[in-house]
């Protein structure tokens, strides 16, 4: 089986609706332990467990030990780079179709 590039594990993780929500759940508190997001999904620990590996492995989430704790920090990296590639430069043609259709309205206006 071929390795996954690291965008594509960045689309893989993203492509389940309960990493997607670990996510959103670090994004509004960041720095939560394997308790604290349990809490959150009606699942057992193991499989959000499961859930943080492939989370880690797309570096869209790392991981800090303070003493006992393994904390679990949102990296929005990859989520920006993954912006920058696949949504900003379509984006941009909108932008640019939106500015131009502004200014061809205004000249109408004039006369």
């Amino acid at each position: 089986m071929r390795r996954l590039n690291a965008i594509d594990q960045v689309f893989k993780a993203l492509a389940d609706s309960s990493r997607r929500k670990l996510l959103d759940e670090l994004f509004m508190n960041n720095g939560q332990t394997l308790s604290e997001l349990c809490q959150l999904l009606e699942m057992s620990r193991q499989a959000v467990t499961r859930h943080l590996v492939i989370l880690e492995e797309a570096n869209l989430v790392v991981v800090e030990w303070h003493g006992r704790n393994k904390l679990h920090y949102l990296n929005p990296v990859p989520i920006n780079e993954i912006s920058k590639r696949w949504i900003n430069k379509y984006d941009q043609k909108r932008l640019e179709a939106l500015s131009k259709l502004k200014d061809e309205l205004e000249e109408g206006n004039k006369e």
